[in-house]
């Protein structure tokens, strides 16, 4: 077996538009690309199917003059310092982002995992 032994840590979350950009791209994929860049060992994007936010307005994949606003969720299961990284990337953006951390722990199971 080559586990990799459970490991002390944060989930960061962003939650992004869909339609969102930032440098010429896709907000949601500048994140995980500037993650990639600082290190971060893997990241992921969720789209949602509905949702409100502090704003009070909800949003719905199935309306479609909504298309492109459904909230995206950019997710990293990372230790404290790289989370840290990650949110001094952001701010030096100037950009206006909702984010998460909560404690995690995680490791990975079995054969082949590195």
């Amino acid at each position: 077996m080559n586990d990799i032994a459970p490991t002390r840590g944060v989930y960061l979350r962003f939650f992004v538009h869909e339609n969102r950009r930032h440098g010429g791209m896709l907000l949601y994929d500048w994140l995980l690309a500037e993650a990639k860049k600082l290190g971060l060992p893997g990241g992921t994007a969720f789209r949602s199917i509905a949702g409100y936010g502090r704003h009070g307005v909800t949003h719905e994949a199935h309306f479609l003059e909504l298309a492109g606003q459904e909230t995206v969720r950019v997710d990293f299961v990372v230790p404290r310092g790289l989370a840290d990284r990650m949110i001094e990337r952001v701010r030096t953006e100037n950009l206006q982002l909702f984010y998460a951390i909560l404690p995690a722990e995680f490791g990975a199971l079995g054969s082949g995992v590195k």
